[in-house]
């Protein structure tokens, strides 16, 4: 007895097919929330944006990757003893503004980069 090789692929052509139609028809569901989404997000758009303002954790989302999680460098400068070299208006310039090639500009927003500035300025 032969068995006939299209037969396999023919099945797997019509299962490939219908999860492509069960996708489609769970993405035209999500489409209103999609919408929502790319607006704003509906509700929130009211509301006020919060912004962490707890200088550790600024840190940790943005600066460990190149000042290391003990602020002791590593592609970045080491940032120990920053408050004894910058003021705090100076630091919270570099973080706004950057600082020649290696810091790059606007990585956090001025409310966090006051924050940091302040706690950073602190390192002596």
């Amino acid at each position: 007895m032969k068995k006939n090789p299209v037969i396999p692929y023919a099945i797997i052509a019509i299962i490939g097919l219908l999860v492509v139609i069960v996708i489609s028809f769970v993405g035209l569901g999500q489409q209103e929330a999609i919408k929502k989404a790319e607006e704003g997000g509906g509700e929130k758009k009211d509301q006020p944006e919060e912004v962490a303002t707890d200088p550790s954790a600024i840190f940790q989302n943005n600066c460990i990757t190149c000042h290391g999680a003990d602020l002791t460098g590593g592609m970045g400068p080491d940032l120990t003893q920053v408050g004894s070299e910058y003021s705090q208006e100076e630091i919270k310039d570099i973080i706004i503004n950057g600082k020649g090639t290696g810091m790059p500009a606007g990585l956090v927003p001025e409310p966090q980069a006051e924050a940091l500035a302040e706690w950073l300025a602190k390192k002596k």
